[in-house]
């Protein structure tokens, strides 16, 4: 686990939702349990537990009784939208309200992104 700062839950989760984008973890397939999360990271089973459990609660994994946790149908595009609106709250919103105190209008911004885009 890295140590961010982050309780070691809020890790796992954004783990196991990161595997879940990048495609490690389609959907309808089984993740690890929360005994195998916790022997492979050397935690707390009852820590890797709350970790799944808060991915239930967002539609990310549901549970089948007796088998394990599974990815959910859809899990994976939610997620992007999820995680596109995070990076236009923390990326896009202060580049435009900096380019608007600048004066740049948005097709001077667009032109500007092009050029930034093009393999730098």
């Amino acid at each position: 686990m890295r140590d961010d700062g982050r309780p070691l839950f809020a890790q796992i989760a954004e783990d196991i939702a990161s595997a879940v984008v990048d495609g490690t973890y389609p959907e309808e397939t089984q993740v690890p349990s929360s005994n195998e999360l916790a022997a492979f990271h050397r935690i707390n089973p009852a820590t890797a537990a709350k970790g799944l459990n808060q991915l239930v609660a967002q539609g990310v994994l549901y549970k089948r009784r007796g088998i394990g946790m599974f990815v959910a149908e859809g899990a994976r595009s939610r997620l992007l939208e999820s995680r596109r609106e995070d990076f236009a709250r923390q990326y896009i919103a202060p580049l435009v309200t900096e380019a608007r105190k600048l004066g740049i209008d948005p097709e001077q911004l667009k032109k500007m992104i092009d050029v930034w885009g093009d393999d730098r």
